[in-house]
Formats: C-alpha cells, structure tokens, sequence
C-alpha cells in the first residue's frame, strides 16, 4: 500500500455557495475564514496532521482567489524581507516567523470549470491521481474524524467507496417528554437517528472510470455515489463525535465562535 503522505487529497473547491452569500459575494465558499485563515486552510490542516501532504484542488467560481492564497500564503502570513541586493531582477525573500505548517504540502491548483457540476470537476483532474485510491472531501465543512483510521478502514472493508457517515446537530432543541410534562430540554442535540455523508470520503480510483464522465453535468452524488451505493460498492465510516459544515450564517458564526473561544473541536493538530 502506497505510503499516507503519497495518497493524494482531493478538495472540491468551486461551488458558488449561494446558501451563504449573505456572509460574501466577493469569496469562493471555501476561502470564508474562520478566524483569521480560510475555511480550506482548516480542513487541509486536519489532513496534514495525519500525514497527508498531496492535494489536488478542484477550482471554479472565482478560483483565482484560491490560486492567490496559495501562490502568497507565506507572503501573506509571515513577515518577509526582500533582499534586492542591488540587482535589476526579482528580489530574495527571507521569510521570518512561524510556519503555518504548509512548508512540506503538494497542492496543484486543478481549473475544473466555473459551472462544471462535482462528479465532472472530480473526472477532470484524474490525470493526477497517480495511487489506486484517494481522499475526496469538500471545501465547506471540517470535523474531528480520524481520517487515517477512515483510509484503514476503507483498505480492510475492499470497498470502492468509504463514506464517512455523521449524525449532524439539530437546528431545534429537542424536548424529552413523559406525557405533557417535558423532562429534558436539551440545546440542538446530536441527531440520535441516522446518518448522513459528511465528506471525508476514500474512494478507488477505478470509481472515476466506471462512474463518472469530464461532462459538467455530471454529479458525483447522483451519477457516481447513489449507482455505487446500489452496486453494493460503498462502506460506511461511522464518526460520532463532531461535525459541522460552513452552510448558512449562523454556522460561520458557531465556527468563528468556537475559534474564538479556543473550543474548536476540528483543532486536532
């Protein structure tokens, strides 16, 4: 089996998020910030501390603000002094400070299309995925999932496709009853039933071949994972503890808050 570090991880990072433009028009979904670094930055930190380095980012509405992050990110993120040392080129640049952590990743930043649907926009940068299986995931939620324990159970289940199954919290709170009298009120709970995917997902790579298609209209959920799923080719990796996607406003502001407070759960590194 190929190394961790060698497999590679692919984000899906060119949605429009039109559920959350309340909060920007102006960024990609995936550059909305918690704290002071992109929602992206988070996820890519939680793969990078179990050992992944390699990814592959699937761009398309306003790409070109991913492409600028990641061509500055020390620039943008550390004190720098150029050195023009009395020459007429480009200057050295001695960097100063902590690193983010980002020194040792791979990131190729993949154009997949400004409309291309997400199972086309994962068909389009198949000529990188060099290993018999890879990471797919989204660019709009983060969690605590030990996402080695998902590689190795999707290499000990021989499955085509490992779904990381999570139980989101509830938008309501949940009243516990005995008759009329409630006897719990708890603050939007876990929900106790069910699964839904959260991303986080392995996937062989043999999956694009029989799947999916480069068309923009091809939809990895409808085309590749709902036919998978009826085909008996998809596990699932069950992860209880928590979750949460960057949806809507009051969920940036839950992820902003729990940063704040030094209570991020996604925080593992």
């Amino acid at each position: 089996m190929p190394d961790i570090a060698d497999i590679p991880v692919v984000i899906l990072c060119g949605g429009k998020g039109l559920r959350i433009r309340e909060i920007s028009e102006l960024l990609p979904k995936p550059m909305l910030q918690i704290g002071d670094r992109p929602i992206l930055w988070h996820i890519m930190k939680g793969y990078a501390h179990f050992g992944f380095r390699k990814f592959i980012l699937c761009l398309g509405y306003k790409g070109e603000v991913i492409r600028d992050y990641f061509l500055n990110i020390h620039a943008n993120n550390q004190d720098v002094t150029l050195d023009f040392n009395g020459e007429d080129g480009p200057p050295s640049l001695r960097y100063h400070g902590e690193n983010d952590g980002s020194r040792d990743w791979s990131v190729t930043l993949a154009e997949t299309g400004a409309n291309t649907m997400t199972g086309g926009r994962v068909a389009r940068i198949a000529s990188y995925l060099d290993q018999p299986h890879f990471m797919l995931t989204y660019g709009d939620g983060v969690g605590n999932v030990d996402l080695a324990a998902t590689l190795a159970w999707h290499r000990e289940h021989d499955a085509m496709v490992t779904v990381t199954g999570v139980r989101p919290q509830s938008r309501f709170g949940q009243l516990d009853l005995d008759g009329d009298q409630v006897t719990q009120f708890t603050e939007k709970p876990q929900t106790p039933d069910g699964y839904v995917s959260g991303g986080f997902m392995v996937i062989e790579r043999t999956f694009i071949d029989r799947y999916l298609s480069d068309s923009k209209t091809c939809v990895l959920e409808k085309d590749g994972l709902t036919r998978a799923a009826v085909d008996g080719e998809m596990t699932i990796y069950r992860h209880d503890d928590f979750w949460m996607p960057m949806d809507n406003s009051l969920e940036y502001l839950a992820l902003n808050a729990m940063w704040t407070s030094g209570e991020a759960p996604w925080k593992v590194w």
